[in-house]
């Protein structure tokens, strides 16, 4: 009962400094956004940590999605310093990447190591992902964007993103269990996110104050139901 109590107490909180921080990064950006940012990424941590403690026999899941959700805010705070030191932009975004994906794979190990997956079933993964990851490269210029050198990054981001996405799928399709349910909703509004935030950064003209609200909250929902998903397993 304590555990459920401080998770949604963490939850809440979570929920407020996230609207805070979207406010403020439309408002002022710059540090002031980069510090709320932090802080409501912090947060979607602390709600893992707080559905765990309401969930303790399933560590293991627990502490992979806690380190698959820090190199998440990891990955948040390189992708705003870019803004803030232009002159070295490129590198910031190859380490925001990369901390992403690092993330991925560790919600991909949560995945597989709590179900029961064939081969069959993890064929099936790799397999919509590839598409998916394809289909992305391929939009690249019917949706008006330019990859540029970052292209061959985008597509192995972009094949790990939808393997995230497919396993939690086929996990949920395979088992009906509530925790693959979270995890399919979490996932898929990652890849509406990252979506969304692929225009604003190789497209023409959609880094708007709108797509800056719609990339930011559909990607903290997204990290915040998976942090929820623990207390589903």
């Amino acid at each position: 009962m304590t555990g459920m109590f401080i998770y949604w107490v963490t939850l809440i909180i979570g929920i407020a400094a996230t609207i805070l921080f979207i406010v403020s990064r439309v408002k002022k950006g710059g540090v002031p956004g980069l510090i709320t940012k932090a802080i409501a990424s912090l947060l979607f941590i602390a709600t893992a940590g707080a559905a765990l403690t309401a969930n303790p026999g399933e560590y293991r899941y627990g502490l992979l999605i806690i380190v698959g959700l820090a190199c998440g805010m990891l990955g948040d705070v390189w992708l705003d310093l870019k803004w803030i030191y232009e002159q070295d932009m490129d590198v910031y975004l190859y380490a925001g990447f990369y901390s992403f994906f690092t993330g991925h794979l560790f919600f991909i190990a949560a995945i597989f190591m709590h179900y029961r997956w064939t081969a069959l079933t993890l064929a099936l993964s790799i397999i919509l992902a590839l598409i998916g990851a394809s289909g992305a490269t391929l939009m690249e210029k019917p949706l008006k964007m330019n990859y540029g050198k970052f292209r061959p990054t985008c597509f192995i981001y972009g094949f790990i993103l939808m393997m995230t996405a497919a396993s939690s799928i086929v996990a949920f399709a395979s088992t009906g269990e509530t925790v693959w349910m979270a995890m399919s909703i979490g996932s898929v509004l990652f890849l509406l996110s990252d979506l969304v935030l692929s225009g604003m950064y190789f497209g023409e003209g959609k880094n708007t104050s709108l797509n800056v609200i719609i990339n930011h909250g559909l990607y903290y929902a997204a990290q915040f139901v998976i942090a929820s998903s623990v207390i589903c397993l």
